[in-house]
């Protein structure tokens, strides 16, 4: 049963390719209530100073490896998704991760030119949704991501509040999904002046509670 409902799973994945799409198949529709996803603005509270200073340096690091042409398929992640959800405390007890099977994409750019990649998902608790898009081209947009996350989103208990946490390293976006509706945060990037880590950061820790409640 576990075998079947996976490659069911998988091949809905493959074919939501559009926030239309995730609409229609698991019937839900973005929330118009500027309240409905307050967990990503309100009641965040502030980093410690060397927490601030570790995102510093990861975001240092980052803009190190971009600048000299470095970074590899998912390297983003190794240098900011796994620290940050290291600093969330999100590996450790009593929190359990699971893996999703891997949704395969492509598209092509102004150039038509092709690029390949893959989306992968961690599960925290069943509640938070870590969806991760792996591209050789880091500048990859989120856009063809937030169909596959709130594909995974609604696969879950209906009756459950769910986030997400989609991003490829560079940029980050947030999900909601609750009772049939959904809403995203702004994108944070790190491509901007101020460190924005601090904010994905901050939301973490927020959603953490939100989990253990």
């Amino acid at each position: 049963r576990d075998v079947i409902f996976m490659v069911q799973f998988l091949a809905v994945t493959d074919y939501i390719s559009s926030l239309a799409e995730a609409e229609r198949v698991y019937g839900i529709t973005a929330s118009t209530n500027p309240s409905f996803f307050s967990e990503w603005t309100e009641s965040l509270a502030a980093l410690k100073t060397p927490e601030q200073e570790r995102l510093d340096l990861i975001k240092s690091r980052y803009l190190y490896h971009r600048q000299h042409g470095h970074l590899l398929e998912n390297a983003v992640n190794f240098l900011v998704i796994s620290p940050l959800l290291e600093m969330a405390r999100l590996y450790d007890p009593p929190y359990l991760l699971r893996s999703e099977v891997p949704v395969q994409f492509e598209f092509a750019d102004e150039n038509q030119t092709i690029y390949q990649g893959r989306i992968d998902a961690l599960v925290v608790q069943q509640q938070l949704w870590v969806v991760l898009v792996e591209s050789k081209r880091t500048a990859f947009n989120l856009t063809t991501a937030l169909p596959q996350a709130l594909a995974y989103l609604a696969s879950g208990s209906e009756d459950q509040t769910r986030f997400g946490l989609v991003s490829n390293g560079e940029h980050s976006i947030f999900v909601k999904l609750s009772e049939k509706q959904y809403a995203f945060s702004d994108e944070f990037s790190l491509n901007r002046r101020r460190n924005e880590l601090v904010n994905v950061l901050q939301i973490l820790n927020r959603l953490r509670i939100e989990v253990d409640n």
